[in-house]
């Protein structure tokens, strides 16, 4: 069947792509200077192994010299500079928040590391066909106003060969587990994220983000469906969180 054009991120009021999509610039924009305190604090500080992980999963791809990697939706860079560490050329992380950007600069100054940054659309990327050897986004996709045609749009960047992985929130297939998750993600992150952000519609929005997003087994079939090969996935933290890796 054919993916519906329309599927993506609908935040309260939006009523197609572009108002979705603004939405969401404006969100991001309003809570970046709390954003890094906040992930690790809601995520108990796991969100540092969800990294490290999939950084050790594409190792193989990182060790090959002159590799081109590409982090979308990059935030302030901490999968970035994870991402860096293990690789042997300059990344380039794209967002199109201007003031996380500012921040994942900031960042990179401090740490001295070689990573470039571009403030574009992950569904209009400012980049030729097969241009790099490795995408990656971490918890930006679900983000995205049109899953389908990010994906197409990853596609038409990388290379033949190359891989396109998707550290995501996702749904714990056990029941119990699913229930407690759902009450953390709908009753307290909404409280404590909106206090230490000024913005609870912000914190309010992402677990809703969380719950429309496909499940692991539904996102490897639209990976599919969009043309990669290979498609794999591994859950973490009992299914919380998957990594989604699939090859061009």
């Amino acid at each position: 069947m054919t993916e519906s054009p329309s599927r993506g991120s609908r935040p309260p009021g939006a009523a197609g792509e572009e108002e979705a999509a603004r939405w969401v610039r404006r969100m991001f924009d309003a809570v970046a200077q709390r954003y890094d305190l906040l992930n690790h604090l809601l995520s108990l500080n796991i969100d540092r192994s969800w990294r490290r992980h999939a950084v050790r999963r594409l190792r193989p791809e990182l060790a090959r010299p002159g590799v081109r990697v590409l982090d979308l939706c990059c935030g302030t860079g901490d999968l970035l500079f994870a991402l860096e560490s293990e690789c042997h050329a300059a990344v380039l992380g794209c967002d199109f928040s201007h003031p996380m950007l500012v921040l994942a600069r900031q960042k990179a100054a401090r740490r001295g590391v070689r990573a470039h940054f571009v403030e574009a659309d992950a569904l209009r990327l400012p980049l030729p066909d097969a241009s790099v050897d490795l995408i990656t986004t971490a918890f930006g996709f679900r983000n995205l106003a049109n899953y389908r045609l990010g994906l197409a749009e990853m596609s038409r960047v990388l290379r033949p060969g190359g891989v396109a992985a998707i550290l995501e929130f996702s749904k714990p297939p056990h029941p119990l587990i699913s229930a407690f998750y759902n009450f953390y993600s709908r009753r307290l992150l909404p409280a404590i994220g909106g206090a230490l952000s000024g913005s609870r519609e912000a914190y309010a929005y992402l677990p809703e983000s969380v719950r429309r997003f496909p499940g692991a087994e539904e996102l490897a079939g639209d990976m599919r469906r969009a043309g990669f090969q290979q498609v794999r996935f591994t859950r973490m933290t009992a299914g919380i969180v998957a990594l989604h890796l699939g090859t061009r």
